[in-house]
């Protein structure tokens, strides 16, 4: 994976390295008191989540032009009115319900998913925003004072989930399974290695171990079950988050849909022998590093999404799969042309401007074919239009 070269990034202000410097400390403490090594998934959960200096808690600027990366929400107004139309089917299904976005970044989706529903005057009761990062969440609620009172007033800040089985509408997770903490293993010809992190001097470095027997046995499973002859040295990653984090879901949705949108592949995609380097990535002021352990605190770690694992853990907990397609093909099957036509006005600019959006959200060289979309739930019979196009459940 190319990467940039650590000698030409922008180098962070006094206040984000104080950050990153105090969140290593702590990591090197754990590293020595657990015998100089880190499983990768610690180090992961760590780097993004520690409690003030992880990426997602700490006080850095992480979406938008003076961030990180940018999402589809904040690239393009359509995406958010494109997706409050199968969300309006589901409600409108249900007779009512609520919206639950897990991780709403910078309040772009909810916006204009309020917007867009409250045009086709099919509300949620309330829209409920799981945000633990306390950034995050400030900038959520500064964005949304743009909406009128009666909207605002639907939206309401979470802690946690819902009670058990009191959940009924649509739960929206868009970019949220990709930072998930992943295990890192190598399969090689002594056996499956777990990666994880030690200290070279004062610096983070990779190392390895014997994996131990859950690990060991996941990763012979999916190799077995994946149908490829791995190469020496084959590097990649598990998601052992994945099954619980979707159980717990569904045991708090009584009746509607888990929509869930992402980089990723089916299985055999994802753990071809061509992709022998795995998807483990991180990125810093817009720039795709192959270092994860570069700056820990002030760079996002992320890893592909592995779709057939997604859909197996949600019929394990009892959830139907409803959908499963691309980006592109989801958001065509929820009306993109029109959606574009009704944002398009006769000022040439602009309406190059929302072509321009149009592209980067659907072709396959951008986000297209590289993000799919997945639907799970319970209690939904319509056949729903975001996955109308193109089926590709036979895919997983």
């Amino acid at each position: 994976m190319p990467a940039s070269d650590p000698h030409h990034l922008p180098e962070p202000d006094e206040a984000a390295r104080a950050v990153s410097e105090a969140l290593l400390a702590q990591i090197a403490h754990e590293i020595g008191e657990n015998d100089r090594f880190l499983p990768f998934r610690r180090y992961m959960e760590r780097a993004l989540y520690a409690p003030g200096l992880g990426y997602y808690t700490a006080g850095s600027h992480k979406l938008g032009a003076g961030g990180d990366f940018t999402t589809a929400p904040e690239m393009s107004p359509l995406f958010g009115r494109c997706l409050a139309r199968q969300v309006a089917q589901v409600l409108g299904a249900l007779d009512g319900g609520d919206i639950l976005e897990f991780g709403a970044g910078t309040g772009a989706l909810a916006i204009e998913v309020l917007r867009a529903l409250d045009a086709m005057a099919v509300l949620p009761e309330r829209y409920l925003i799981l945000e633990l990062g306390p950034e995050l969440r400030a900038r959520q609620q500064a964005a949304l004072t743009v909406l009128p009172e009666p909207l605002r007033e639907r939206v309401q800040w979470l802690d946690s989930l819902p009670p058990a089985g009191s959940f009924r509408g649509v739960m929206l997770g868009n970019e949220v399974l990709d930072a998930m903490p992943v295990d890192v293993f190598r399969w090689g010809a002594e056996g499956v290695l777990e990666r994880g992190v030690t200290l070279d001097g004062a610096a983070l470095a990779w190392t390895e171990r014997a994996a131990g027997e859950a690990l060991t046995t996941a990763v012979e499973d999916l190799h077995a079950t994946c149908g490829h002859v791995w190469p020496e040295d084959y590097v990649s990653e598990l998601n052992a988050h994945l099954a619980p984090w979707l159980y717990t879901l569904a045991g708090v949705l009584e009746a509607g849909l888990i929509l869930l949108i992402d980089y990723g592949y089916p299985r055999r995609e994802y753990y071809s022998p061509e992709r022998s380097r795995g998807t483990l990535m991180a990125y810093y002021r817009h720039r795709a590093l192959d270092d994860p352990l570069f700056l820990p605190g002030l760079v996002d770690i992320t890893a592909h999404v592995d779709f057939t694992a997604v859909a197996e853990a949600g019929a394990d907990a009892g959830l139907d799969l409803l959908g499963y397609t691309t980006q592109a093909w989801f958001l065509i099957g929820c009306g993109l042309d029109a959606v574009f036509q009704e944002a398009a006005s006769g000022d040439t600019r602009e309406q190059l401007a929302l072509a321009s959006q149009v592209r980067r959200l659907t072709l396959p060289g951008e986000m297209g074919e590289r993000f799919q979309a997945m639907a799970l739930g319970r209690g939904v019979d319509v056949p729903l239009m975001g996955f109308s196009g193109r089926d590709l459940r036979g895919r997983l």
